[in-house]
């Protein structure tokens, strides 16, 4: 066997244990997708209840929680053989993201109990639940991004934000809930139903970009225009009765409520409906792929006859498949190559904005150093107090139009310079 040979089948049995690990990960997204679902539904009971004082949704939450401590079971478990499984293919910022929420939902029982003893605002326990969250999706965004198979990357990246996507609808029926049991919409939870219209719906395009034909198909055929419709007349209820400026015009119908967590609730769960077929289509394609490598890996052990090659052939032949402009072309212009590229540029200006902050904190030190330095000298050489030295400072600054680090910096070499002056004058 050549070595070229053993290479091929070295690279093969890697693709083929890399995308094993990436079907392990597809399994634990279905598994934090389910628990993350179960958690939505707790939040919203649990605002009712809270806002409620327990006359609502009381045995609703305890069953809710039931089910999240169930699917929360499962997730352990999965994600347990991950980090026993110890494969290099794990990447280190994905085990991270894993070990934070680890720990975090060991605070989970405690949330519960303050929910239960009244402990804790319902504005406070939706964001405890927010947190937790999107620190669960945090994962299934780091598996998306240490994904090394382009169509397995896609599908991540597109059920990635469709989960986004459910959770902001989420957080939309516990504020919506809120404002509901509790009769009233302030303009603080008004403006937060629409900020969270607005995500969600950038969340669903960018899935729809990501997404295949027929997950697209799926989407669009799952949700009800019915239940869109109602939920849209209940937002505009509580957009048109949080702007009433007067207390009891803006009062709204409490019974409302059961009709709103039940209509936004038939949408949440349609959208789970479609990331279950997007998850079962995902590991589908992980396990497809892994066939169509293990029949790659055993045609390689056995090689046919190859007729003999023209001189250069083998050369010419490795920029058959694709020439390096049209690579770098369909890289750019294709939505997963945009999508990179724009992370790229975010997190390049979020480093030179943290770097520039560092500069300017720098120079105001400086600034500030230079500034005490020269209000010591004038009150040494004026007579003057600390306030009269600062006031000097800056009616010269002003008089001359430079800024206070200026006229000090300028204070200062002006002194060394009589120093200099003062020593060759009169040498000891």
């Amino acid at each position: 066997m050549s070595t070229a040979q053993q290479l091929l089948l070295t690279a093969l049995r890697c693709d083929i244990d890399s995308l094993h690990h990436l079907a392990t990960t597809s399994e634990i997204v279905g598994d934090i997708s389910g628990f993350i679902h179960a958690l939505q539904r707790e939040r919203g009971a649990s605002t009712i209840y809270l806002v409620s004082q327990g006359k609502r949704f009381a045995s609703r939450r305890k069953e809710f929680v039931q089910h999240s401590q169930e699917a929360e079971t499962v997730m352990r478990q999965r994600l347990e053989a991950l980090a026993e499984e110890a494969r290099p293919q794990a990447a280190a910022r994905l085990l991270r993201r894993i070990a934070a929420v680890w720990l975090a939902l060991d605070d989970l029982n405690a949330l519960r109990q303050a929910i239960h003893s009244f402990a804790i605002s319902p504005d406070a326990a939706t964001q405890a639940f927010n947190h937790l969250i999107s620190g669960l999706l945090a994962i299934v965004f780091e598996a998306a991004d240490t994904s090394v198979d382009p169509d397995i990357t896609r599908a991540l990246v597109a059920i990635f934000h469709l989960m986004q996507g459910k959770e902001l609808a989420g957080q939309e029926r516990a504020c919506g809930a809120f404002g509901f049991t509790h009769g009233h919409f302030d303009d603080a939870h008004r403006e937060l139903i629409h900020q969270l219209v607005r995500d969600q719906q950038r969340c669903f395009d960018t899935f729809e970009e990501f997404a295949s034909s027929e997950a697209e198909r799926i989407w669009l055929q799952t949700l009800s225009p019915r239940t869109l419709d109602g939920i849209q007349q209940l937002r505009n209820i509580a957009y048109q009765h949080a702007c009433q400026h007067s207390h009891q015009e803006g009062r709204v119908n409490k019974t409302l409520s059961e009709t709103w967590y039940d209509l936004t609730t038939l949408r949440i769960d349609s959208i789970k409906a479609v990331e279950d077929t997007l998850n079962y289509q995902l590991t589908a394609l992980c396990h497809q792929k892994i066939a169509q490598v293990h029949a790659t890996l055993e045609q390689a052990k056995t090689p046919l006859n190859q007729p003999t090659l023209a001189p250069c052939e083998q050369l010419l032949a490795l920029s058959d498949t694709q020439p390096l402009g049209e690579l770098t072309a369909s890289a750019l212009t294709s939505p997963l190559g945009r999508s990179l590229i724009e992370l790229a540029h975010a997190q390049s200006s979020h480093l030179q904005g943290l770097s520039d902050e560092l500069e300017n904190t720098r120079k105001a030190l400086r600034e500030r150093k230079l500034i005490e330095r020269a209000k010591g000298l004038i009150m040494a050489h004026q007579e003057m107090t600390e306030e009269e030295a600062y006031r000097f400072l800056r009616k010269t600054s002003m008089d001359h139009s430079k800024s206070m680090a200026d006229m000090a910096q300028s204070i200062l070499d002006l002194s060394s310079m009589l120093k200099r002056k003062d020593e060759h004058t009169h040498p000891s």
